[in-house]
């Protein structure tokens, strides 16, 4: 059982949601008001967060990138605002999923649990890789002293291309060690989580360590960095 905090402001929607979540043996906890969100989330300690993104006085994509300036926790976007737009703002504030209200309930249940897998502690602690060092527990990389947080996302992709250090690794790939299967996945998704990738790795002055060979996939060159 996990612990899901669900932000929604359609009553409606919001009891339609947490009894669908309920009988899938989830702890549900639903927001009560609008306008502390990223505070309330925290104090709640959720496992994932589900989170709409037209809420009163705020807006959630506002909400993830609050939130992901000090929480780590799975956030999936589930809105009726289902333009390539927003999917794009809504990943790039900080979120790790992105499913329409339309979708089947059963493929929103797989996505939360793709994002709650993600979110478990990994066996291994460590990996390191040409200098760069990647603690997979504390959702950490590390070079020459300096450290940075990385979202799950960013750790999952850091973690595959440091395990293949040089070697290219195909997008699809990626899509898999991400989100189990590509089938639900727009391409762009990734280019998104690759470029977040990137940022992440600019702030420990390795702005060029992924490489893209364009139709192949990509590639962790620390020594072109």
């Amino acid at each position: 059982m996990a612990k899901i905090y669900l932000v929604e402001d359609d009553p409606t929607v919001r009891e339609q949601l947490s009894l669908l979540l309920a009988n899938a043996g989830h702890d549900v906890m639903c927001a009560e008001r609008f306008d502390r969100l990223p505070q309330d989330i925290e104090a709640a300690a959720p496992d994932a967060v589900i989170l709409d993104l037209g809420l009163p006085g705020t807006d959630g994509q506002y909400v993830a990138r609050e939130l992901r300036k000090t929480s780590q926790v799975p956030i999936m976007v589930l809105t009726s605002r289902t333009s390539e737009l927003d999917e794009l703002m809504s990943l790039t504030m900080g979120a790790d999923g992105f499913v329409a209200k339309s979708a089947n309930p059963q493929l929103m249940l797989a996505h939360l649990e793709a994002l709650l897998r993600r979110g478990r502690p990994q066996a291994s602690s460590t990996l390191s890789a040409g200098g760069l060092t990647l603690d997979t527990v504390r959702s950490e990389a590390s070079f020459k002293g300096q450290t940075v947080e990385l979202s799950r996302n960013e750790l999952k992709i850091l973690e595959l291309l440091c395990r293949r250090q040089g070697a290219i690794v195909s997008r699809e790939d990626l899509m898999e060690a991400l989100w189990a299967s590509d089938a639900f996945v727009d391409d762009n998704t990734l280019t998104v989580n690759i470029n977040r990738v990137r940022k992440a790795l600019g702030k420990l002055g390795l702005p060029h360590a992924v490489v893209t060979f364009r139709g192949q996939g990509y590639a962790l060159r620390l020594e072109e960095a």
